[in-house]
């Protein structure tokens, strides 16, 4: 729980990547679990950059110039930074609600803690990406979205995996590799390739939250499917976008019945 909060509290993104580089390694360690008690704060600490702004603030994403692409790469990383916080407060926020379940709570921060640190990887190898360019995280401003879903969530565990996981997550194994070619068709295979590892890891997450929100709507007696058309009405704004990577969701184990129709 320590190393989990570690995490939260770090501000910089050197030192929010370290701390969960150093947290996979005490869960792999198999260190104690420490107290579920510790309820992690609302917002994790950030750094002063980028400024947040609303959605239609932020820079167009064009992949036909340096700048453009630089842009792009900005925005996922500002995802992938977002990711390692979402990860982190799953495992701390909702490890005890999992124990009250009678469920493996050392297997789901172990889970969460994976999922964090390939989080970071992805972080690390867009901002070196940026560099690059001549660029780097913080330098186009980002909007909040992502967070502003997980406060929504903070007290509803399977709300929060509808929503991070089943549906933002699962967003990704959709628009990614459409981004990963046109990034080829411009000219950037370096970035495409990036993209193309965040992909693969990204169907292992949706798996990773579906494993678990099947598994706590077993222990409830839920209908998984009900359950989560009525989480996603309650705590997602807007539809569903197709067209939907059916190959990948099928790979995460995600039912097509989450998703289509909706």
């Amino acid at each position: 729980m320590e190393y989990a909060n570690g995490v939260l509290q770090a501000t910089t993104p050197e030192a929010k990547s370290e701390a969960a580089f150093a947290a996979v390694a005490a869960s792999a360690a198999s260190a104690p679990m420490g107290d579920f008690l510790q309820i992690p704060p609302i917002r994790p600490k950030r750094p002063d950059s980028p400024a947040l702004v609303p959605p239609s603030a932020v820079p167009r994403r064009r992949f036909g110039s340096t700048h453009g692409r630089a842009a792009l790469l900005h925005a996922i990383a500002h995802i992938e930074f977002n990711a390692i916080d979402l990860a982190f407060d799953m495992a701390a926020r909702f490890a005890g609600e999992v124990e009250r379940l009678e469920l493996d709570a050392s297997a789901f921060m172990g889970d969460w803690f994976e999922v964090g640190g390939d989080e970071a990887r992805h972080f690390g190898l867009i901002s070196n990406r940026l560099a690059d360019l001549g660029s780097s995280y913080g330098a186009f401003p980002a909007h909040d979205g992502l967070w502003e879903a997980a406060e929504a969530t903070t007290d509803n565990l399977l709300a929060r995996l509808a929503v991070a996981p089943l549906i933002l997550e699962a967003r990704g194994l959709d628009v990614t590799p459409s981004m990963a070619n046109r990034l080829r068709g411009s000219g950037d295979p370096d970035s495409a390739e990036i993209l193309d590892i965040i992909y693969r890891d990204e169907i292992g997450h949706v798996a990773c939250g579906n494993r678990w929100f099947s598994r706590i709507c077993q222990i409830h007696a839920y209908n998984p499917v009900a359950t989560f058309h009525s989480l996603k009405a309650r705590y997602f704004a807007g539809m569903l976008k197709p067209p939907f990577n059916h190959e990948a969701r099928d790979k995460a184990g995600l039912p097509r019945a989450y998703y289509e129709p909706n």
